[in-house]
């Protein structure tokens, strides 16, 4: 049976966190600035982990990665 291949755009977007966790970046932080408070913006800054539901699709695609 041929190798699971790791998923590329999602190798990308998210990073492991020492414990087994997943972070990732919000979303609404490309562009538009001036319609979000200042609070939302600071709070988009950080990175956030992935919620408990989809971790186990998001790790699959992420397989392959050590």
């Amino acid at each position: 049976m041929p190798k699971q291949k790791t998923h590329r755009a999602s190798a990308k977007r998210f990073k492991r966190t020492a414990n087994g966790g997943l972070k990732r970046h919000h979303a609404y932080t490309g562009h538009r600035f001036h319609g979000k408070t200042k609070k939302q913006r600071r709070h988009l800054r950080k990175a956030a982990m992935v919620s408990k539901s989809d971790l186990k699709r998001i790790k699959q695609m992420l397989s392959q990665m050590h």
